[in-house]
C-alpha cells in the first residue's frame, strides 16, 4: 500500500496534471514535457517521480478529469433542483467531452502502448448518470440511452446549430415528459 503523498508533493502533481491538460489540449500530444514541467513550476525530474512517463501523464490527466466529472453529480444534486442539477451536469459532460477530443491523439498514443484509460470510464458515468435519473424519477431510462445522446451532442456541437444548448434542453425536457 503506498503511503499519500506530503502536502507539497501533491500540490505538484495537481499542479503537473493542471498544466498537462492545458498543454495537451490546446497543443496535441507532443508538447514537450520539459515545457509542462516548468509551466507548472517543477523540475523535469519531479515530473518523472510522478509520472515516469508520458502514457502516465496522459492517463493521470484524463482519469482526473473524468474524476471531476462523476464527482460533481452528488455536489451538483445537493446545490439545485433535480432537473437543474442533470443540466448542469449536461453542460459539464459536453465541456468533459470536448476537452477529450483535445486530447485525442494522447490518448490515442497511450492506447497504443498498451493502456487502458478508458477503463473505468463506462462504469463511472454510468453510475453517475443512473444517480441523476434516480433523482429525476426516471429509473426507466437507460443510462447508456443518455450516454449515448448526450455523447453525439458533444461530438457534434458547433457543427450543426453553432451549441449544444437547445440539444441539451431537449434531452431534458425529453426526461420530464411521462409516456
Amino acid at each position: 500500500m503506498s503511503r499519500p503523498l506530503r502536502a507539497d508533493a501533491q500540490r505538484n502533481r495537481d499542479r503537473l496534471v493542471e498544466t498537462a491538460l492545458n498543454a495537451f489540449t490546446n497543443e496535441g500530444a507532443n508538447v514537450a514535457l520539459e515545457s509542462i514541467a516548468k509551466r507548472a513550476g517543477v523540475g523535469i525530474g519531479t515530473l518523472y517521480r510522478h509520472f515516469p512517463t508520458r502514457e502516465a501523464l496522459v492517463e493521470a490527466v484524463y482519469r482526473t478529469e473524468l474524476a471531476k466529472l462523476c464527482d460533481a453529480v452528488p455536489e451538483l444534486l445537493e446545490a439545485l433542483p433535480p432537473y437543474e442539477a442533470t443540466r448542469a451536469w449536461l453542460d459539464r459532460f459536453v465541456e468533459y467531452m470536448a476537452t477529450k477530443q483535445g486530447m485525442g491523439d494522447a490518448l490515442r498514443a497511450v492506447i497504443a502502448s498498451g493502456g487502458d484509460p478508458f477503463a473505468h470510464s463506462k462504469e463511472l458515468l454510468t453510475e453517475a448518470v443512473v444517480t441523476l435519473l434516480r433523482a429525476v424519477d426516471r429509473p426507466d431510462v437507460d443510462p447508456m440511452d443518455v450516454l449515448a445522446t448526450i455523447s453525439g451532442i458533444a461530438l457534434t456541437r458547433g457543427e450543426l446549430a453553432g451549441s449544444a444548448d437547445g440539444m441539451l434542453d431537449l434531452v431534458v425536457n425529453g426526461l420530464r415528459y411521462r409516456p
